[in-house]
């Protein structure tokens, strides 16, 4: 069935498990870190790099893709893969994360849905949870998720309950009409439920159990690394992750600094996205198996070694620090791809390497050299 999880090993030593994910268009190893292609692209990479970084999915934002191109160009195309010639497994997210980030573009929120302007034109629209679940239908991709409010970290305990609430009641009609006009064996998609509840244990315990009620294919834990410490994500994810049952895949939403990753396997997620390889590229920021690093420092001006000893990306095989330093001083468009491919690469390796230590059983030992590496420059 597609969307459907399975356990190869679970490790010894905590709660991280190595599993696969079925889908239409292939077997995704976790645990997975997932590129954001938000308008069907992932920034500056070309698909064929993006293959050759061993990247098995891609998330696109039905929010965007809404917008531009419209999803009836998508659908005319054959959907989101035959759109971008991504032929293998994407995720679309809802387009509830991006009513709260653009939250100043004029957003209203009531019991139907959620009434917003257009960051491009000014333009109104309305998403219902029927509407969102209908778009990521057109759109086409093999997991979509239930439409969701995420709130600011700093929403206080009565917002937070209200705002739990309204995602669940908006999750039970995602379902419904996910399952509108389509019997079980003909559906090709898989829908997963998203938890929230702030930063509240009780919320999101109680949002746990009641999106268990409702049984999705796989559950995403929301409204996370949204300006909280790290000890509050970590203090949710010990309290609710052991509740999401051991046959279901767990995703961790927007989630992607090295450290995060290996902390948050070892609470037992398997699937992450973020922004931040690309992001952080655009922006001359290089993560590497030593650490992070600014490739626009003077330091890297005369420096003819590679950005990371023990990466083999297309970048790192071919330029040096010097030179990217170079593109990035000259704003040469070129080093955009090149840092947002080399991020790309470590966050997909890093996660290759993950497996691989759950595969033998020595995760703690794998994180524990990794960060000895990674921090000794620091």
């Amino acid at each position: 069935m597609y969307g459907s999880y399975h356990i190869k090993k679970k490790s010894s030593e905590c709660a991280a498990r190595l599993g696969t994910i079925y889908t239409a268009n292939g077997i995704i190893d976790t645990p997975v870190f997932m590129p954001v292609g938000t308008q069907g692209s992932v920034k500056g990479i070309p698909i064929e790099f993006l293959h050759e970084s061993g990247a098995k999915i891609i998330l696109a934002n039905s929010y965007h893709l809404y917008l531009r191109p419209g999803t009836e160009i998508i659908k005319k195309a054959g959907g989101i893969q035959k759109f971008n010639s991504w032929n293998k497994a994407m995720l679309t997210d809802s387009g509830g994360f991006q009513a709260f980030s653009l939250r100043n573009m004029g957003r209203k929120i009531n019991n139907d849905g959620i009434e917003f302007q257009s960051h491009i034109d000014g333009s109104k629209h309305f998403f219902s949870p029927e509407k969102s679940i209908q778009i990521q239908k057109d759109i086409g991709a093999d997991i979509i998720m239930c439409f969701d409010e995420c709130i600011p970290y700093n929403s206080d305990y009565q917002y937070a309950m209200k705002s739990m609430e309204l995602s669940l009641e908006w999750a039970k009609r995602c379902k419904k009409e996910f399952y509108r006009d389509s019997s079980s064996h003909s559906i090709t998609q898989s829908l997963f439920g998203i938890i929230q509840g702030s930063v509240y244990n009780d919320l999101r315990i109680k949002s746990t159990y009641e999106m268990l009620n409702i049984d999705f294919d796989g559950y995403a834990i929301g409204g996370l690394s949204v300006g909280e410490s790290k000890s509050c994500m970590y203090s949710v994810l010990s309290n609710i992750v052991h509740i999401i049952p051991e046959n279901k895949a767990r995703y961790l939403m927007g989630v992607g600094m090295p450290e995060d990753l290996w902390q948050c396997v070892e609470y037992g997620i398997d699937m992450f996205d973020c922004v931040i390889p690309t992001r952080n590229g655009r922006n001359g920021q290089a993560f590497t198996s030593l650490g992070k690093i600014n490739i626009k420092n003077m330091k890297f001006k005369d420096d003819f070694s590679k950005l990371d000893p023990y990466c083999n990306c297309r970048t790192c095989k071919r330029y040096s620090k010097a030179y990217l330093n170079h593109l990035v001083k000259t704003k040469e468009a070129l080093y955009l791809t090149l840092l947002s491919l080399h991020n790309v690469h470590f966050m997909i390796n890093l996660m290759s390497d993950i497996r691989k230590s759950l595969s033998s059983d020595t995760f703690l030992e794998s994180k524990r050299n990794f960060f000895k590496k990674y921090y000794a420059k620091n």
